[in-house]
This record gives C-alpha cells, sequence and structure tokens, in this order.
C-alpha cells in the first residue's frame, strides 16, 4: 500500500516526535553500554540487545535490527564514513 504526502497534523507531529525520542533513548542506551563493552561485535550486540530490551515492544525490536546492521554494516554510530580522497577535495576549495 502506498503512503500518501498529506499536510501535517498536530496527531502526525506528535507521533514522529514520539519515534524520534525512542530512537534517541534507544541510541543513548546503545552509546552507554558500548562505551562499557567495547564497539566490536560482542560490544555492539550487547549494546543492541540491552538497548531493545530497554525499548518494550516493536520499537525495541527496530532498534535492535537496525543498531545490530549498523554494527556489521560498520557504520556503528560513533563512526563516520571515510573520506574518499582529501587530496582531491583540497583542490576544489
Amino acid at each position: 500500500m502506498a503512503e500518501k504526502v498529506g499536510t501535517p497534523t498536530v496527531s502526525g507531529l506528535k507521533k514522529s516526535m514520539t519515534d524520534y525520542a525512542y530512537g534517541a533513548g534507544g541510541g543513548l542506551l546503545y552509546q552507554l553500554s558500548t562505551s562499557l563493552t567495547g564497539s566490536g561485535l560482542i560490544g555492539g550486540l550487547v549494546g543492541a540487545g540491552l538497548a531493545g530490551s530497554m525499548i518494550k515492544g516493536e520499537r525495541g525490536q527496530a532498534i535492535a535490527t537496525i543498531l545490530g546492521f549498523m554494527t556489521i554494516a560498520g557504520g556503528g554510530l560513533g563512526t563516520s564514513a571515510p573520506a574518499a580522497d582529501a587530496q582531491a577535495d583540497a583542490g576544489v576549495m
């Protein structure tokens, strides 16, 4: 089923802000856990498990799934993508 783009509503804004708050809370729990256990595979597993278990229901499942993907994909929340080539960018400026 395709979702439509529509006019913002107060209830829609409230739901989005609630989702954001749960995501931020899960991210905070993950960061705290991985600062204690490390950000490798085991630390990421513990962090995702802790965040996913503390945020109940489907949101917790989604948080654990996304954090698991991020851990394996190498995009852990504390890292950034490496620059392609710093020398190539220097000529543009």
